[in-house]
């Protein structure tokens, strides 16, 4: 939740540094404060009127500028930082800064930090790996600085290999992780996500139209707010987030397994998957023509219930389900909560307008066991992903 917090972005002189506006306007359109710090390196690369266009704030360069006013700079911009993000970092820059040295303004706001640090290398893979750079980054690790990982890519001096500057996205999700409360510290969570695939034969399956997204949001969440996150996903077409422990499934014979594995570990199960109720009978072996002799219909065998099953054996966990419904989705809703013994019920309609699968935002009514009801708008799939675990916070 990046709303309202102030970030001090620092760019060092590297040619990664043309990354740094698209980091400032993603970290804008969060609705973040930013202020930026540039070396004098760093203006050769970018000028700070670019900088002062995206972030809507004069670009602090010189430590010896007159003064304004009466605050000292790199004492206020310290004090005025929720974090410093420095992107690009250089060895130069991580080098001073792990040693103590202070001869531009970023190093010296650096030394006068009392708020969270995040540094993100970008420079030539064997400049990365020297034994220098490793002990400088391992000194600031030891003092608490978060250091980035790097990509492995062509680079600009046309070396192949790591060094290259994570994308301004990447970056932005670490800034957002790092500044969430880690209020589910010590939870372990199992949650489910996408939907499941079944054979009907090599080329034809049966499955659903659900994106993965709500599960990978409640995923993503969860880890920043300290959990332990185990994910079960079905095929998805989008990038999973960053948890503790991934299991690819295809079917829901494989869910139930792969849950079945997970279980007795978490302490809280939220099955935000759409496994398929049905699969055929008989998979056939080869491809089914398309002719005279191809059959009319298939015949389809129930899955079993995951929900169902765990919810009839729980001892000490929360279950949370889902329901998407095209009509009555409180009372099927209700009727879904009693009969699998849950904690807790999002349910929608996925016929409303931006409610549906694959979208980004949701529509959701959640019941609890005493049969109370919430009605929410609508909002980001991240923003109800918070909400849920709230609820979830609150039965602990």
């Amino acid at each position: 939740m990046l709303k309202d917090k102030n970030i001090l972005l620092g760019v060092t002189g590297g040619i990664a540094a043309y990354k740094s506006p698209a980091l400032v306007s993603a970290l804008r359109k969060e609705g973040a404060n930013v202020k930026v710090v540039m070396t004098p390196s760093a203006c050769e690369f970018i000028t700070p009127l670019t900088m002062q266009t995206m972030s809507n704030n004069p670009v602090h360069v010189e430590t010896f500028n007159q003064l304004s006013n009466m605050d000292v700079e790199h004492i206020s911009l310290a004090k005025w930082a929720d974090i410093i993000v420095v992107a690009p970092a250089t060895a130069n820059t991580i080098a001073k800064f792990a040693n103590g040295i202070c001869d531009n303004l970023l190093t010296t706001v650096l030394m006068a930090s009392r708020s969270k640090i995040i540094f993100a290398p970008a420079m030539n893979t064997y400049m990365l790996k020297s034994d220098a750079n490793i002990k400088n980054m391992e000194t600031l690790k030891e003092r608490g600085v978060k250091i980035l990982a790097t990509a492995s890519d062509i680079l600009a001096c046309n070396d192949i290999g790591e060094g290259k500057m994570l994308e301004p996205l990447e970056i932005l999700e670490e800034i957002d992780e790092a500044l969430t409360q880690k209020d589910l510290s010590g939870k372990r969570f199992l949650i489910t996500a996408g939907p499941t695939v079944e054979s009907i034969d090599p080329v034809r399956y049966i499955s659903n139209h659900s994106s993965g997204k709500m599960g990978y949001a409640l995923a993503k969440m969860a880890k920043y707010r300290g959990a332990e996150v185990t994910l079960i996903s079905g095929p998805t077409n989008i990038k999973p987030p960053k948890t503790d422990k991934f299991v690819s499934v295809t079917s829901t014979q494989d869910m139930f397994e792969a849950v079945k594995n997970n279980f007795s570990d978490c302490d809280v199960l939220i099955k935000a998957a759409a496994p398929a109720d049905f699969r055929p009978k008989v998979r056939a072996e080869e491809k089914i023509k398309k002719d005279k002799d191809a059959p009319n219909s298939i015949e389809l065998e129930g899955n079993i219930d995951i929900a169902k099953y765990f919810g009839e054996i729980k001892d000490k966990q929360i279950m949370v389900g889902f329901a998407a419904e095209s009509i009555d989705e409180i009372k099927y809703g209700m009727a879904k909560l009693k009969k699998k013994n849950l904690d807790m019920i999002v349910v929608n309609n996925i016929k409303a307008q931006g409610a549906g699968f694959k979208s980004d935002t949701n529509i959701a009514s959640i019941i609890d066991r005493e049969g109370n009801i919430d009605y929410l708008k609508k909002m980001d799939k991240k923003d109800l992903a918070n909400i849920i675990l709230n609820r979830v916070k609150n039965l602990f």
